[in-house]
């Protein structure tokens, strides 16, 4: 049976997740629940399911595999790497693996922070003269290692990422205040 992987119609915070499914090669199916347009953003379509799920905190984005129901996004990949022994074999691996899913997920909300805010075009220098350092982190969490965690190649990836299934739709939703700049 496949796995359900529910969240609005958009990349946002479950791209993660279909990223590991595809990679992994798993069978699932996506509900896509749309949110209309800025500035009203209709959210009734996934509102009249919320309750219905039974899941212990109704959110998005959410994964339903047999009797497992999740939600949260660091959750569902994190579950999805214990399923599919992506989460390092070491302590020390996996430690790395939990450390750098956290400081991903802090970059991502830093850049969506800016993305959404009306002042975008004010706040975009200072971003850009910041990124550098930010970016540094990760070279120097990385230091000499082949991989942020473990020696192990995962040549799927590369293979994945230059495929039309990598990006398929928009990360983001239309966004009022967007100048298409």
């Amino acid at each position: 049976m496949p796995m359900t992987l529910g969240y609005w119609d958009i990349r946002g915070l479950a791209h993660t997740a279909r990223l590991l499914l595809e990679y992994t090669g798993t069978s699932y199916e996506e509900k896509r629940y749309s949110m209309g347009d800025a500035p009203d953003f209709d959210r009734s379509q996934w509102l009249s399911e919320k309750f219905k799920l039974g899941l212990d905190i109704p959110n998005l984005p959410y994964l339903i595999d047999g009797t497992h129901k999740l939600t949260q996004s660091n959750a569902i990949v994190r579950y999805l790497g214990r399923k599919h022994n992506l989460c390092g074999e070491t302590e020390e691996e996996k430690i790395r693996v939990d450390i750098l899913v956290n400081q991903a997920m802090d970059t991502r909300w830093q850049l969506g922070t800016i993305c959404f805010n009306p002042d975008f075009e004010k706040l975009k220098p200072d971003y850009l003269k910041d990124l550098p350092e930010k970016l540094t982190l990760y070279s120097q969490f990385l230091g000499k290692r082949p991989w942020f965690a473990g020696d192990k190649a995962l040549p799927k990836i590369a293979a994945y990422m230059k495929s039309s299934r990598f990006l398929p739709r928009p990360i983001f939703p239309k966004v009022a205040t967007w100048t298409g700049k």
